[in-house]
């Protein structure tokens, strides 16, 4: 889910982030041959919490380096630009939106994490484990709860309602062509009115006054009325393109923290993403790799990622946070898609999508 996925959690953990990223760290050359190594190659929205990564570095023997390498596209098309001589041993932040490019390339060696008949096979997208399930979280509409409670008006609640005329000039969504959410947002689209029909729901909403902007943080934190970000410079946008998850963020990171969250979300507009990691081909530390990826679906871990990146752990049985759960929806259908057909249209999608709704 790679606001990348999470540039809100990146935005608001960045200090945790740096600190986490300092356990063990040191440089390329001398981790290089390393056994007692072992490099997570991530997107730049990986967090967890320092004393979480020092149980896992206690236990394994193993000291974690993590290499941060732009979003979840930056850094899967690096992955498989070094292929042959990565560098790292696992990569975390592959999404359903890249798994068959990822996989198509050959970038991860088959590996069945402990723990992984623990979890559910709705998220087990790869037959050979290639790829280990971590996390999924939804790509929805977000609305600001005071703007709609101001001007009487029921906040949308499905793709149907986005384009009705209650809601001209209220929406802002990001470019799917440059904007993970602004592309799981259109691959939502897709799947709910079908190949046929997808292109026509864009050009209603286009009519229906859509702002269109390059990426998350300027939808979110610039022209959504709702967000913290957005009060601060005048955002007029009450409608934005996030996360479930985003409300929750609202309200961990307020100050005062507000009873209740000040954004909802339109549940009727989610699509699902499921983020995997994997044991990268010619991984130098293969067995640090394997516990590591054991690590990742260990409950220590999966219970920790709520409130670090603000998803949610694959583990059922996971506990979280009441804060946390107090301010998610309950996002029971969302939209989703089989990998291999994103693979098969993504780009022919975004192409029609910007000659569509940017030109």
């Amino acid at each position: 889910m790679s606001i990348t996925k999470k540039g809100m959690a990146a935005a608001v953990v960045g200090l945790g982030l740096v600190a986490v990223s300092a356990c063990g760290s040191s440089s390329g050359d001398e981790t290089a041959g390393d056994s007692g190594t072992v490099t997570l190659v991530s997107h730049d929205s990986w967090a967890a919490s320092k004393n979480v990564i020092a149980a896992f570095e206690k236990s394994s023997g193993y000291k974690v380096r993590v290499l941060e390498d732009g979003d979840a596209g930056q850094a899967v098309n690096k992955a498989v630009l070094t292929k042959d001589n990565p560098q790292g041993d696992v990569l975390f932040g592959v999404d359903n939106t890249l798994l068959s490019r990822a996989l198509d390339n050959g970038l991860f060696q088959p590996y069945a994490a402990k723990g992984l008949d623990g979890i559910d096979r709705r998220y087990r997208l790869d037959d050979r484990n290639r790829v280990t399930p971590v996390d999924y979280g939804d790509i929805c509409v977000n609305y600001d709860k005071a703007y709609f409670a101001e001007h009487k008006l029921d906040p949308p609640k499905t793709f149907a309602d986005l384009a009705e005329p209650a809601y001209k000039d209220l929406l802002v969504t990001e470019n799917a062509g440059t904007s993970s959410p602004g592309l799981g947002f259109l691959l939502g689209t897709a799947a709910a009115y079908g190949d046929g029909g997808w292109e026509a729901y864009w050009k209603k909403l286009k009519a229906n006054g859509v702002k269109v902007v390059d990426g998350w943080e300027q939808a979110y934190n610039e022209e959504f009325s709702g967000s913290a970000g957005g009060r601060k410079t005048g955002g007029d946008r009450p409608l934005v393109v996030s996360y479930a998850s985003s409300p929750p963020v609202e309200v961990v990171y307020a100050d005062p923290q507000p009873d209740t969250a000040p954004t909802g979300v339109a549940t009727g507009t989610c699509f699902r993403q499921t983020e995997f990691a994997g044991l990268l081909s010619n991984a130098k530390n293969p067995e640090g790799g394997k516990a590591l990826l054991d690590f990742l679906i260990s409950r220590t871990f999966q219970e920790d990622m709520p409130l670090n990146m603000f998803v949610n752990p694959v583990l059922g049985d996971a506990k979280l946070p009441a804060v946390y759960t107090a301010n998610m929806p309950d996002v029971t259908d969302p939209e989703t898609m089989d990998p291999a057909k994103i693979a098969a249209h993504r780009d022919d999608w975004v192409k029609s999508w910007t000659s569509l709704v940017l030109k």
